[in-house]
C-alpha cells in the first residue's frame, strides 16, 4: 500500500543532471554551457574535453551524470542523444572584503552557481 510513485520531471526521451555550488559565476557559465547547447553528447564531451576555460571540467563532469542517468535509469541509447538543454542560475555569494585607503572597505563578491544539463534521445539512429 505504500505511497504513489512521483511523477518524472522530463519526458520518457530525456533524462537530466544537475550540478550546484560551481565556483564560477553564473556569467562564465553561461559561456561554457552555450559551446554545447544543441550539440551531440560525443562532441559535446570532446568539446568540453579541450575547452580552456577552468569551470569546463566540472561542465563535463555533468554532462556525464546526465549521459549515465540516461543510460541507466532510463534505458535510452546513449549514441542517438542530444544536449536538449543546458541552463545555468545563480547560487550564494561569499562576501569577503579589503581594507582600502581612508578608512573605506573594498567588497569582493565571490559568486557560485548552478548548472542543469537535460539529454534527449533523437529519433534517428546513428
Amino acid at each position: 500500500m505504500g505511497s504513489e510513485k512521483n511523477p518524472r520531471r522530463v519526458a520518457d526521451n530525456e533524462a537530466m543532471a544537475i550540478s550546484r555550488m560551481l565556483r564560477t559565476s553564473p556569467q562564465k557559465l553561461n559561456l561554457v554551457a552555450g559551446l554545447i547547447r544543441g550539440k551531440k553528447v560525443d562532441k559535446a564531451l570532446a568539446d568540453l574535453t579541450f575547452s580552456k576555460r577552468r569551470i569546463a571540467g566540472d561542465v563535463k563532469k555533468c554532462l556525464q551524470s546526465a549521459i549515465a542517468n540516461a543510460e541507466n535509469n532510463h534505458n535510452l541509447d546513449v549514441d542517438n542523444l542530444i544536449v536538449a538543454e543546458a541552463w545555468v542560475g545563480k547560487n550564494l555569494v561569499m562576501k569577503r572584503g579589503r581594507p582600502r585607503a581612508r578608512g573605506r572597505f573594498g567588497k569582493i563578491m565571490k559568486p557560485f552557481s548552478e548548472i542543469t544539463i537535460k539529454v534527449r534521445q533523437t529519433g534517428e539512429s546513428a
